[in-house]
């Protein structure tokens, strides 16, 4: 890689996705999306998120795992992928420290009890959260009913939250998963950035990256958003290539040229 730090002034590369939570940009819909889950969860219920891919949905759950106090909350994050009903819930028994062995209504049963064992015997409340929910199967979505429901819905024990792209709240709109639906107390939805909001974060992560001052031109802000559409994954990939071609054509300040090359290379 060029050596973009000593050309621009930066004492860390930006623009990856090693970024800390507390350094992450306060944007407003996002601080929105991410207060609504955390009450949600604080008041026991079971919330989604919704989110295009490289809206920041990584970013937002970090944070919410951070805002959720160890002391307090046992958080466990799972990535779905394309299982079955059983094999879901194996793999949710290993990330719960439960038996991950025996028939399907076992391991069920097993979960709850772990779940149980955390309220009551470490006092921390459980909280599940399920990435990339949009894939769940068709037999593996009734699982989030079965796993919140504690003695005829008496109680409220454990806390879902289901992140997924768009096509996730479709599925669960549809007539057969009306009773998984129902368990959702809060949606969340994170969009694309505005043209203001990605100059805004554009130069934020040039100044937390140690930037005296921002090495984009008006032109190279311009085409970064005609490019990325707003789209946070597509614009750090952007702008990390555009300032590796200022850097080898020994320019101090991207320009637009910068990111038509940036793309060029990245989508050719």
């Amino acid at each position: 890689m060029t050596d973009i730090r000593s050309t621009f002034g930066f004492h860390a590369i930006p623009f990856t996705r090693e970024l800390r939570t507390q350094d992450c940009l306060a944007l407003a819909f996002f601080d929105e999306a991410l207060d609504g889950l955390k009450r949600c969860v604080e008041a026991r219920h079971s919330g989604a998120l919704i989110a295009p891919a490289g809206t920041g949905k990584t970013t937002l759950l970090r944070r919410l795992i951070a805002a959720l106090p160890e002391a307090r909350y046992q958080v466990r994050y799972i990535k779905v992928t394309d299982l079955s009903k059983r094999d879901l819930c194996r793999e949710i028994a290993v990330a719960c420290d439960a038996p991950p062995a025996g028939a399907y209504s076992f391991l069920v049963r097993a979960l709850q009890a772990r779940f149980e064992h955390s309220v009551h015997g470490e006092g921390r409340r459980p909280v599940i959260i399920l990435d990339e929910a949009q894939d769940l199967r068709r037999d593996a979505l009734p699982l989030v009913r079965l796993l919140t429901n504690f003695e005829m819905d008496s109680r409220l024990v454990l806390s879902l939250v289901l992140c997924g792209q768009p096509l996730l709240k479709s599925v669960l709109g549809r007539d057969e998963h009306e009773s998984v639906a129902r368990r959702i107390h809060h949606y969340a939805c994170l969009r694309l950035l505005s043209r203001e909001e990605l100059d805004e974060y554009i130069q934020h992560r040039c100044t937390i990256a140690g930037a005296k001052k921002l090495p984009f031109d008006a032109g190279a802000l311009a085409a970064l958003h005609e490019v990325s559409r707003g789209n946070l994954r597509a614009a750090d990939a952007l702008a990390l290539t555009a300032l590796e071609r200022a850097a080898l054509s020994q320019k101090t300040v991207v320009g637009a040229q910068h990111v038509a090359e940036a793309r060029k290379e990245l989508y050719p």
